[in-house]
């Protein structure tokens, strides 16, 4: 007990002694401080749709945050008109249509580029990714004509057909597949699966999280495409919200309190895509770390 009695106050002790503090990391500071900044500058846009679209007209041209008398008026004024209906059925259909189209063509372009050995696949792949140098505005003339001649104009084959497939995804795809094992395609080929068999049921499990970036860059891509859409279409109906949205505002007045109001409702598909899609993104992220 004595022994006891005279280990407890020096433990007592060593409890109320403070550890010392660790002096500051001010490139850890530095970090966090312009990470701050970054987020800021990324959210004040955000921040300020959705401030103008809670503002009366008279106040669209104040700078301030927080509305002086907030009201819901312009979103039920945009939700009545049965125009941003339409519009928002085109776009919705639109992306998703090439979001899939993308999926399935480029993975299918890149797998065979990657595992199958013909001659002259190196050669068709350089003339894919060359096509990533030519500006979209070049491109523009050809796509009126060959829809003209088509009769794609008006249509939403004559909106999707550019944009069906793209030498990004191809490259994207082909670059994954190329972590896919050699041994699991024989294997697989060895029971007696056909190719397509082999790359629906063994390659594009594998390769999850590139999909998942693609479908997320080619659906953010369409939802907010504005130049072809424009120039394809000529009825209001077949505008996508882009277009129909840019038709709040004419040379007499623009009305922004109208057009940030489509805009925040136009954010919610992509949100909601993005949580969809995120999971694979951040589970391929850790996989290739633990790999490396």
């Amino acid at each position: 007990m004595a022994v006891v009695e005279e280990i407890r106050p020096t433990t007592d002790a060593l409890l109320k002694t403070k550890a010392p503090k660790r002096p500051a990391n001010m490139g850890q500071f530095l970090r966090w401080f312009f990470l701050f900044l970054g987020g800021i500058a990324m959210v004040m846009p955000i921040a300020f749709m959705i401030s103008t679209s809670l503002k009366w007209p008279h106040e669209v041209y104040n700078l301030r945050l927080i509305p002086e008398e907030p009201t819901i008026e312009n979103y039920t004024y945009v939700l009545e008109d049965g125009r941003f209906y339409w519009w928002f059925v085109n776009s919705i259909i639109i992306a998703l249509i090439t979001t899939v189209c993308n999926v399935i063509f480029d993975s299918l372009v890149g797998y065979t580029l990657c595992k199958f050995k013909f001659p002259g696949r190196y050669i068709v792949f350089i003339a894919i990714l060359s096509t990533l140098m030519i500006p979209t505005e070049m491109l523009v003339i050809p796509w009126y004509l060959m829809s003209q001649q088509f009769g794609w104009l008006d249509t939403y084959w004559g909106i999707m057909f550019p944009g069906l497939m793209t030498a990004f995804g191809t490259f994207l795809m082909k670059q994954f597949f190329e972590t896919v094992p050699d041994d699991f395609i024989e294997a697989a080929r060895i029971d007696g699966l056909n190719e397509l068999q082999i790359w629906w049921t063994v390659a594009m499990p594998l390769v999850k999280p590139a999909l998942a970036a693609l479908a997320i860059f080619v659906f953010l891509g369409n939802w907010t495409a504005f130049i072809w859409p424009l120039i394809v279409t000529n009825s209001v109906e077949m505008y996508t919200l882009p277009v129909g949205l840019s038709s709040f505002g004419d040379e007499a007045d623009v009305q922004w309190e109208l057009i940030m109001t489509g805009a925040a409702i136009s954010t919610i598909p992509t949100l909601i895509v993005f949580l969809i899609f995120q999971r694979f993104i951040i589970r391929g992220v850790v996989m290739a770390g633990l790999k490396g």
